[in-house]
């Protein structure tokens, strides 16, 4: 779905078209042929699209294998149904209908020894993969120490003893992320010093208790913002340590948000990173954020980040010696940062532009206040803004609820909102310096054919035409409302407008009054 600004009007775009119907062949599906593949992580937003991407453009593949784990009342059979179903898939249904045979479900977890594997299941994947994509991790900024260090640290430590015993595996590719090493202004395509010993960090959380850890956590953290950012430093350790002598791969995407063309153009289906601040803003729920204008958003489109991640496989295959006779490939993995920061910046300022620019004409119907957004640097002007635009609606919205007898929920959703922009502020404030020569030389290796069916040259990417598809599939597949209710959206909005500059003038009058008292104490 796409929106003309100029005219409101909202369609679907048709896919792109692959480009070997018209090129020729694809030298990335041709290497990809007849392997087995284990994805983890298969079941997140990455995951979907790369397991789509895979048996779409790369159809001869022999088995994807998918790592999940049941949840509670639905086994693993039943969410893989459910994930098959979804709009996602739609495309691949319509030009290969018989996809769900190359499709294995394996019941595991990353979070547990082994990944969870039955010993029949382990000795299946030793015996057949070739390619492991290793997606799976909690991106919870805030996650407890215990948990980051078991999936994100200790996931990866286990995952790499099972690719070790796997005799085909011709490329391992690691999904890390740009922002492993935001301890540091600039980030080159290469292993860094880790903030801890990984092994050390395992066995310290499996030896002390949780409420011990969480008083010691800041401690350990020692300059980096959160522990999703300090267990994938920490991982990237057990890849240097655990990768020798295998096809070892680390990706390090920046923040990952929309698809930009395929399969679905503007697919999301998730609040993280500066979507959940969009969605939040277009809901009128959000109207101030502790950012620096200027600073730059190293965004990435998630279809382009699946490509790269494609590509770079791609050329480990191709690249390492599956001769059993052949010497043992001693070297540190390759390393490439797929950044937008290089070759096509974007200043947070303006990503919030063109999302409101694209995001006013398809209001949403269920928007509880008027769109505005303020972008401050300030810590406090941000403190002084969130207290009256924020807070004093919170009160007096849920005394009102009181009064009539329901349950107030506005103080409690701006306790978590508050404590997420917090978490967010700090990539919001801060410049990077990324280096991709890597990312860039699988580009210029690809064929015409694969720099069109895998495309993740972001050179070429238009943000405002982006723009115009993430903020209506922000709204059809975040916010869940469909093109028939945007008259409605529109209707709604006029009728907020003027209560929001109502409410404002009245806070503006409010802080006024507030400062002169203040200033009338002083002097």
């Amino acid at each position: 779905m796409a929106v003309d600004v100029q005219s409101g009007y909202t369609k679907l775009e048709e896919p792109v078209k692959e480009a070997e119907e018209v090129l020729g062949d694809s030298q990335i599906a041709k290497v990809f042929a007849g392997s087995t593949i284990l994805v983890t992580g298969g079941t997140g937003f990455l995951g979907r699209l790369l397991v789509e991407k895979l048996l779409r453009s790369c159809p001869d593949v022999k088995k994807v294998y998918l790592l999940a784990r049941p949840k509670k009342n639905k086994d693993i059979n039943e969410r893989i149904r459910e994930q098959f179903n979804d709009v996602l898939y739609d495309r691949l249904r319509k030009e290969r209908p018989d996809f769900l045979d190359q499709i294995g479900l394996v019941e595991g977890d990353i979070g547990e020894l082994n990944v969870g594997l039955s010993e029949e299941s382990r000795a299946k994947l030793a015996n057949e993969v070739d390619i492991i994509f290793h997606g799976a991790a909690t991106v919870r900024f805030d996650e407890a120490l215990p948990i980051a260090v078991n999936i994100n640290v200790r996931g990866a430590r286990e995952m790499l003893l099972l690719a070790r015993a796997c005799p085909r595996l011709r490329a391992y590719i690691h999904v890390s992320t740009a922002y492993s090493n935001c301890n540091l202004k600039e980030i080159e395509e290469r292993f860094y010093e880790s903030p801890i010993d990984a092994e050390k960090l395992i066995t310290l959380t499996d030896n002390i208790d949780a409420n011990t850890l969480s008083k010691i956590t800041p401690m350990l953290l020692n300059g980096f913002p959160n522990t999703y950012a300090f267990t994938k430093a920490a991982a990237e350790d057990i890849v240097k340590k655990y990768s020798k002598g295998l096809p070892v791969v680390v990706y390090r995407p920046s923040i990952v948000i929309s698809t930009a063309k395929e399969p679905v153009p503007g697919w999301i289906n998730n609040v993280y990173g500066p979507t959940g601040v969009v969605v939040s803003a277009a809901v009128g729920l959000m109207h101030v954020l502790h950012c620096n204008p200027k600073a730059v958003a190293d965004l990435v489109p998630g279809d382009m980040v699946v490509n790269c991640a494609i590509a770079a496989a791609w050329r480990m295959a191709r690249d390492f010696p599956r001769n059993e006779e052949a010497p043992t490939v001693d070297q540190a993995p390759a390393v490439y940062n797929f950044v937008s920061s290089v070759d096509k910046p974007l200043l947070w300022e303006n990503f919030m532009k063109i999302s409101e620019v694209n995001g006013l004409p398809i209001p949403p119907a269920n928007a509880i206040w008027y769109y505005s957004l303020i972008l401050t640097n300030s810590k406090i002007l941000y403190e002084l803004l969130f207290f009256f635009l924020h807070w004093v609606p919170a009160y007096i919205v849920d005394g009102i609820a009181i009064l009539l007898g329901k349950k107030p929920m506005l103080r409690s959703t701006y306790t978590k909102l508050e404590k997420y922009l917090n978490v967010l502020s700090y990539f919001g404030k801060r410049d990077w310096v990324f280096h991709n020569d890597g990312t860039r030389s699988l580009i210029h290796e690809m064929n015409e054919t694969d720099r069109q069916v895998f495309d993740f040259d972001i050179s070429k990417l238009d943000w405002n035409r982006y723009a115009v598809n993430y903020m209506s599939g922000v709204r059809l597949y975040v916010i869940k409302e469909s093109v028939d209710t945007i008259d409605e959206g529109i209707r709604k909005q006029r009728w907020l407008k003027l209560a929001h500059y109502f409410v404002l003038t009245v806070l503006v009058v409010m802080m006024l009054q507030f400062v002169y008292l203040v200033l009338r104490f002083l002097f």
